[in-house]
């Protein structure tokens, strides 16, 4: 269950950033590669496949499914937050009593006593 999981995360992080139009995009090169080196040279097929001037079926198909998967992205509308009117006075008010509370300092207390048990001694001397 863990694997599977973990598996789903991958997916979802490959979907989010993209890297599914990367890949589709690399095997779409390499079969236009492939088909192109059946009748050109390999400078020729490369130069071929890699100019943009003759896409493929699968680039074509990739190139929308980019373009509509930008379209669908969007913004929410921001909303203006409206606050209830205030009054003008509004005033606060100390109160009556106030008794600051002393505060003990346990940390500072312990640093004067002495450990109350000797220091480990190194076994490898």
């Amino acid at each position: 269950m863990a694997r599977f999981g973990k598996f789903l995360v991958v997916v979802a992080l490959v979907t989010t950033t993209g890297l599914h139009w990367a890949a589709l995009q690399s095997v779409a090169w390499t079969t236009m590669l492939v088909d192109n080196l059946r009748t050109q040279s390999l400078t020729e097929a490369v130069q071929h496949t890699f100019d943009g001037k003759h896409p493929c079926c699968l680039c074509k198909a990739i190139a929308a499914g980019r373009k509509s998967e930008q379209k669908k992205e969007f913004t929410a509308p921001m909303q203006k937050l409206e606050f209830p009117p205030v009054k003008d006075d509004f005033v606060l008010i100390a109160p009556s009593w106030f008794q600051l509370l002393p505060q003990a300092n346990t940390y500072a207390d312990s640093l004067t006593q002495k450990p109350p048990t000797p220091p480990p001694r190194v076994i490898f001397a």
